[in-house]
């Protein structure tokens, strides 16, 4: 068992905040917005979003054919109240209203008929690119992350991830459970960043 498992814990610990996080394991689409947010923040600000917004909207789960009627003006505001959802509020909410609204559209409204069923890696990382604000890179660490924590795991699914799909790595999301996690996460990360800057870094 991972160093940061806890038997009473949510399913998810990507917010490091008990309610935000239990509200991540429990709903689709608040795991999907958490993932759609995780750009340009730190990851734990994103991944509060989620429970920030229900708390806003007055329940305790998101409701993909509630937000994608939402006035956008409207629903910006309220992404856009102190502390802010996200560094940038506006942009980000009508992210999250398109995201919503191809859920209505093609799953009626349902976040987690995108993966329910599935039969294979590559059709779930197809599905994934398909929905708004979803790139290759966003929809292989969610792959991984339901793969690796949520007990999504169709046929090929570690190879469809790419990299994040590997066990026992610390590259993204997909690892972290807890503060340990998180930490090696973080370290991967600024390896990264340090020998892109450095045209490869020191070996």
């Amino acid at each position: 068992m991972d160093a940061d498992a806890d038997a009473n814990a949510p399913a998810l610990r990507l917010a490091q905040d008990p309610e935000a996080d239990e509200l991540l394991s429990r709903s689709g689409l608040a795991a999907l917005t958490g993932m759609l947010l995780d750009q340009q923040v730190p990851m734990e600000w994103a991944f509060k979003g989620p429970a920030t917004i229900a708390q806003r909207m007055g329940t305790d789960d998101l409701d993909a054919h509630e937000i994608a009627a939402r006035d956008p003006e409207a629903f910006a505001a309220l992404l856009s109240e102190k502390p802010a959802v996200h560094r940038y509020p506006g942009s980000m909410a009508k992210r999250i209203q398109q995201l919503c609204q191809y859920l209505v559209e093609h799953y009626d409204g349902d976040a987690e008929g995108v993966w329910r069923d599935v039969d294979s890696g590559t059709e779930l990382l197809k599905r994934l690119q398909e929905l708004p604000g979803f790139g290759k890179q966003k929809a292989q660490i969610f792959l991984a992350l339901l793969g690796k924590q949520l007990g999504v795991t169709p046929k090929g699914w570690r190879e469809a991830a790419g990299a994040y799909g590997e066990a026992a790595a610390y590259r993204s999301v997909a690892d972290i459970t807890g503060p340990e996690s998180l930490a090696k996460v973080r370290a991967h990360k600024q390896e990264m960043k340090a020998a892109a800057k450095g045209g490869g870094g020191s070996k």
